[in-house]
């Protein structure tokens, strides 16, 4: 069995690649994607634990997490959507006000 602190490890190095993704990047896609990246992270963490301790809690709890993400994932998209229309770009520094 792979020990608990390679799956931390690897949780907390996509949840880092999620978070540099979102305070660096200037495109709301990406920032998406970096989001749901910090999402599958914390999924991950969720499981091991859930694994290493013998609790279905953990799992249960990652069904909430995916139904958030998928969410947000469909909010997001339409308000992208709807801006790209109004102001022809998805650019976060262009789209900072969302005056006509």
């Amino acid at each position: 069995m792979v020990p608990v602190t390679y799956y931390l490890a690897l949780s907390a190095v996509l949840f880092v690649i999620g978070a540099l993704g979102v305070v660096l990047r200037r495109n709301a896609i990406v920032i998406f994607m970096s989001l749901e990246l910090m999402f599958n992270a914390a999924n991950l963490l969720f499981i091991a634990f859930a694994a290493y301790y013998q609790n279905i809690s953990g799992q249960i709890i990652v069904f909430f997490v995916m139904a958030v993400s998928a969410t947000e994932v469909a909010v997001g998209l339409a308000l992208l959507v709807a801006i790209f229309r109004a102001k022809q770009s998805i650019d976060v520094d262009q789209v900072s006000s969302l005056k006509g």
